[in-house]
């Protein structure tokens, strides 16, 4: 960013007087304010923030926020927001989506702004359902799982968005649930500081159509010891009892008590977020238990800005036409008379 602020915000700042609408209980709340909150700390003018939606519950988000906003059409936020980017290099962009969005009807732009590494944001509200259009299965939804279009079971396997990303070549993923707004909010705030695409998974729970989908991950009797919050460069630690970890044995990661079988904290896995191999991030991505959140995968990387910018120069630098007319008056040329 090369615009800096002169003044403080508060998350008061970035809202309006608009009337939310989501349903009570709804984690999209949470959502909501923690991006509210992150925004003041991230140095950015008010004036230069976008956010870009699709269509679903999660797209409503825009008209909420006291910034510049766009509701696009299904799926196709990354695009708007890819042209929104390129045309201003200065704007912070942001893409507000849903797992039906981005992974159904936009997989295609999800993927290509993921590989080409654009410069903007990405939060993809995961709550494994249709919840606008009244509950049916989405590309997250679970096998076997009853919903309006599956009432005998879904039959199609899941997407996980952290696999899709990362095997797209997304150079930064995050995953956080939806009733953490503290985490949300730091990972929010070190998304924006990401040169390149960030994509930050939310573990939203839908109360009317999917209520406790993430249940045995995020309530708060069960939370630390069924997930592990992975920071850079510290042990992968987790559990009531901050005694438990992951082992790398074999191809495979196992979960290990410290005191046990003469394993000590020393004997952990060291989260590198920063590391270009994603080998280690898939595999934290894949594991069930302990589920794993936070910033899981951070490795810095060229832009497509950077790139583009870069080729324009050294093509500029060979060029023997310098201005237009060079080229307008090149070759053979005649005049009408």
């Amino acid at each position: 960013m090369e615009t800096t602020v002169q003044q403080k915000y508060t998350y008061k700042d970035f809202g309006n007087d608009q009337e939310v609408r989501w349903c009570p209980g709804c984690d999209d709340y949470v959502i909501l304010r923690s991006v509210q909150k992150a925004l003041p700390e991230m140095g950015v003018k008010k004036e230069d923030v976008v956010f870009i939606s699709g269509i679903g519950c999660s797209s409503r988000f825009p008209y909420y926020m006291g910034t510049y906003g766009m509701h696009g059409i299904h799926g196709r936020a990354p695009a708007i927001a890819s042209g929104v980017k390129l045309a201003n290099p200065n704007l912070s962009v942001w893409v507000i989506t849903g797992d039906g969005d981005s992974m159904a009807i936009g997989g295609n732009h999800f993927i290509h702004v993921l590989r080409r590494n654009i410069d903007l944001n990405i939060i993809l509200f995961n709550n494994e359902i249709y919840g606008l259009t009244k509950g049916q299965f989405s590309p997250t939804s679970l096998v076997g799982q009853k919903t309006k279009s599956s009432p005998f079971g879904n039959t199609q396997p899941p997407f996980s968005p952290g696999e899709l990303a990362i095997g797209a070549q997304g150079r930064f993923f995050a995953r956080i649930g939806g009733n953490s707004p503290k985490e949300m909010t730091d990972i929010f705030i070190e998304a924006e500081k990401f040169k390149g695409t960030s994509l930050v998974e939310v573990l939203q729970n839908c109360v009317i159509f999917n209520d406790g989908c993430y249940v045995k991950y995020t309530d708060k009797n069960v939370r630390e010891d069924q997930q592990l919050f992975v920071e850079h460069g510290k042990p992968m630690i987790f559990g009531k009892e901050r005694n438990k970890g992951l082992v790398l044995n074999g191809l495979k990661l196992e979960v290990v008590t410290i005191g046990e079988n003469g394993i000590s904290e020393e004997d952990l896995l060291v989260h590198d977020a920063k590391e270009k191999d994603p080998t280690l991030h898939q595999m934290l991505v894949r594991l069930e238990y302990p589920l794993v959140t936070g910033i899981i995968r951070s490795f810095g990387d060229a832009t497509l800005e950077e790139r583009e910018n870069a080729l324009t120069e050294q093509i500029k630098a060979k060029s023997k036409f310098k201005k237009t007319n060079d080229l307008f008056f090149s070759g053979e040329t005649y005049e009408v008379k």
